[in-house]
């Protein structure tokens, strides 16, 4: 008998993989064979399908049925075989044509009853189905994330009996309306900066870190704003560039959150809770899903109250920090998901909150406020670029009341332009700059120099924390439209790694 092949896509990491659904009839005692490393979700699709078929009014074979997935030696999981097994077995069998399998990809799960149901994932599958010229098959409510890839023709089914009605050519189905063009939305209804009053310092680390494109450490007693500001930076980072929104729509696709059309050029903002385990920040499980990280992938994660993660959890971000992507490696399989992301993470002084405030007592011991600030790794805190002190202000009410402090637009439009620069001149972020690179593209006059030589000997830098400053100068300078660092831009520089250098110093009880 002839042998049938309908399309689907796996899924692997947010890759979306060809496999073809190849079906065979043959002569013998009736049985259903499915092959081709078809994990138990895969396998339990033979139930669904014959049910599916059978209250759908069509004929379920008594024939030896075989079923391959290939190529066999990617590893299949989950539900979205379901559709493309089912119109393979009704071509095989004579049923629905066999030439309109070739022009379309089928991804979705069948109920009992025949309706399809979505799947996560559904983002990858439609963007490789574009390359691949064909159109998708999927279920009506996953019609929505499919249209989000531009050109992409798409054709909602409600369930198994319509479709096959369609592909004979009986009751045509209609196809999916091309959506609207896109307008840039991305900074919409937005937490604006212009909500900050005072705070002058925090709001221009908030600055250079978005024109730069480094992480950010607040560091403060409790109701100073931190929180407050850490929600503000999304707001001065550039809209997302088309294939950025696609690799961040594919990982949230994924992980079975999907992106919305209002969101598409938005930078992500993720904030867990510092209960979280470390698979739930980096990605995991026997069946690898996305982290925390990579749901932050070009935006920003933020972690308050740091060093109540757990010191285990916290340094699994030091790779990702490094690399901008986590590899997840299990005993089947190895999936590797983006997470090139902005850290921005908060933490009072010490235990009770209040080291170093001028307005209440503080109740730690040096010895406490010590142990409570190694529970943050050094090696973590190298790989953050801007560590400045949040104060509590007492003029703020004055700073409220007086003159609005400048908005988000304003702010982004200096953010934007510096990005621009560095785009210009190396082609990707000044936080993304290699040492070797740093000689290149930053750089400084002699007296500069002289001046970073000496605060490199005084407070004992290393090598890590000496690049880190060079960086964030060239971004200051970038901000200032100057090619060359001076004094000024590594004086700047120096003073957004407060914590840093005021860690060498013996800590103290003030109260």
């Amino acid at each position: 008998m002839t042998i049938a092949i309908a399309h689907c896509r796996a899924q692997l990491g947010i890759e979306a993989p060809a496999v073809a659904i190849e079906t065979h009839l043959s002569n013998g005692l009736p049985a259903f064979n499915l092959v081709g490393m078809a994990e138990t979700a895969v396998r339990e699709s033979k139930e669904r399908v014959r049910s599916a078929l059978l209250n759908s009014g069509f004929e379920f074979p008594s024939n030896r049925i075989t079923v391959s997935l290939a190529p066999g030696d990617l590893p299949k999981e989950g539900t979205r075989y379901d559709l493309a097994i089912a119109l393979s077995i009704l071509a095989a069998s004579g049923q629905i044509p066999l030439a309109a399998l070739s022009r379309f990809e089928a991804v979705a799960e069948l109920a009992l009853t025949g309706a399809l149901r979505p799947v996560r994932g559904i983002m990858p599958a439609a963007r490789a189905c574009l390359l691949a010229q064909r159109f998708i098959v999927l279920a009506p409510a996953a019609q929505t994330e499919a249209q989000l890839v531009r050109q992409l023709r798409v054709l909602p089914a409600a369930d198994l009996s319509a479709l096959c009605q369609h592909l004979k050519g009986i009751t045509p189905l209609e196809w999916a309306a091309a959506p609207a063009p896109a307008t840039d939305r991305s900074h919409a209804g937005e937490a604006d900066l212009s909500d900050v009053a005072g705070q002058f310092l925090a709001r221009r680390a908030l600055e250079v870190a978005a024109a730069g494109g480094h992480n950010l450490l607040l560091s403060g007693p409790p109701g100073t704003g931190k929180t407050m500001l850490a929600s503000r930076l999304p707001s001065l980072l550039p809209p997302l560039e088309d294939e950025e929104a696609y690799e961040v729509a594919a990982i949230h696709s994924v992980a079975g959150a999907p992106r919305q059309e209002q969101d598409w050029q938005r930078a992500p903002y993720r904030s867990p809770h510092h209960t979280c385990s470390a698979p739930a920040l980096v990605g995991g499980g026997s069946l690898p899903r996305p982290g925390e990280v990579s749901l932050a992938h070009r935006g920003v994660l933020f972690l308050d109250e740091l060093p109540e993660f757990g010191r285990r959890v916290l340094d699994v971000l030091r790779e990702p920090l490094e690399t901008g992507r986590v590899s997840i490696a299990r005993a089947a399989r190895s999936v590797e998901f983006p997470a090139r992301f902005q850290l921005v993470a908060a933490m009072n002084p010490c235990p009770c909150g209040f080291w170093g405030d001028p307005g209440n007592a503080c109740r730690c011991t040096p010895e406490m406020v010590r142990h409570y600030r190694a529970k943050v790794s050094g090696p973590l805190l190298d790989r953050i670029d801007l560590q400045i002190e949040v104060t509590r202000e007492r003029h703020w009410l004055r700073a409220a009341n007086g003159e609005p402090p400048e908005s988000s637009a304003l702010v982004r439009s200096r953010t934007m332009a510096a990005r621009q620069r560095q785009l210009s001149r190396q082609a990707k972020s000044n936080h993304e700059l290699g040492a070797g690179e740093l000689k290149h593209h930053a750089p400084m006059n002699e007296a500069a120099a002289s001046f970073l030589a000496r605060a490199f000997d005084h407070y004992r830098l290393n090598p890590r924390s000496y690049h880190r400053v060079v960086k964030l100068a060239r971004t200051i300078a970038d901000l200032a439209v100057e090619d060359v660092l001076r004094e000024e831009h590594i004086s700047e520089a120096l003073s957004l790694r407060r914590l840093e250098i005021s860690a060498a110093a013996t800590v103290g009880n003030p109260r």
